[in-house]
């Protein structure tokens, strides 16, 4: 075992570590504190109703280029709902910011 095979199994570790702690201290936080959990659980759900919206509006028209590469329908679809969820919670972001500012400078 030379020392390239060592840094690899050891990033390996280090990469299951993070997954595992990336998992499990949030459970833990959010069974110690409920109204968190609640919190979280409606953010989720509301990105997921935006997500709705962003799939709803999104087109499912092909290029010919994109056929030719085994883009399907619903596919093309997914990937438009996919960039539309982003531009929205983008934008939302963006004034998030704005508006956070404008209202620390005005108090």
């Amino acid at each position: 075992m030379d020392v390239m095979d060592f840094g690899l199994y050891a990033t390996y570790g280090f990469f299951v570590l993070a997954i595992v702690a990336a998992v499990v201290l949030p459970l833990v936080n959010a069974l110690k504190a409920p109204a968190g959990l609640l919190r979280s659980l409606a953010s989720v759900g509301g990105l997921v109703v935006v997500f709705i919206i962003a799939y709803a509006i999104s087109g499912s028209e092909l290029s010919k280029r994109a056929a030719a590469s085994g883009i399907t329908e619903s596919s093309s679809k997914m990937i438009g709902a996919g960039l539309s969820l982003f531009y929205i919670v983008f934008v939302v972001a963006v004034l998030g910011v704005v508006f956070s500012e404008i209202n620390k400078a005005l108090k």
